[in-house]
């Protein structure tokens, strides 16, 4: 068997994302659970590098493994997560997760099973890269993209007007 780079780093940016979503699941402490949860997304942004879909892995490095996890981390910090709080599990709860967990596994042995392989184009190597996003964004859905951009603003200016404290003067007697 012949590999290539390619291969090798597919492999195991897969075996590195199958893992870390695995410790996701099976990490008791929540905290950890989101720090595989960040290396799950490094690992599906190194998809995308393979994919030459550069866009798409600096988004999801600065949007998901970024932004959302830093809110993941703030909320898991707020909450009280203390054993003696939390309302135990029920008997009948765990048989449920282990169902679906059990049909969820059938489901994708059976994806695997029909699954075939994809040949790859390679002179498509232009297709995920920035430049022709941003001609095709700009052309061809220009309408669109400024109404959504519209959109966007009047949405940021409504969170804005709604999050606004009122002035309340106290007047000191």
């Amino acid at each position: 068997m012949n590999y290539n780079i390619h291969d090798i780093l597919f492999w195991g940016l897969s075996a590195m994302a199958v893992g870390c979503a695995l410790g996701v699941i099976l990490s008791r402490n929540p905290v950890n659970s989101v720090m595989f949860l960040i290396l799950t997304f490094f690992a599906i942004s190194g998809h995308y590098l393979l994919m030459n879909a550069q866009f798409l892995a600096v988004v999801n490095i600065i949007v998901y493994a970024g932004a959302i996890m830093v809110l993941f981390l703030f909320v898991i910090m707020m909450m009280n997560l203390n054993a003696d709080v939390e309302p135990q599990k029920g008997q009948l709860v765990q048989l449920a997760g282990v169902i679906s967990g059990g049909v969820l596994f059938l489901v994708i042995l059976a994806a695997i099973k029909s699954a075939s392989p994809i040949e790859v184009d390679k002179s498509a190597s232009q297709i995920g890269l920035i430049d022709n996003l941003g001609k095709v964004l700009f052309t061809k859905f220009v309408l669109p993209f400024e109404i959504s951009s519209v959109l966007f603003l009047s949405a940021m200016i409504g969170a804005i007007v709604i999050g606004k404290k009122e002035d309340t003067h106290i007047i000191n007697k």
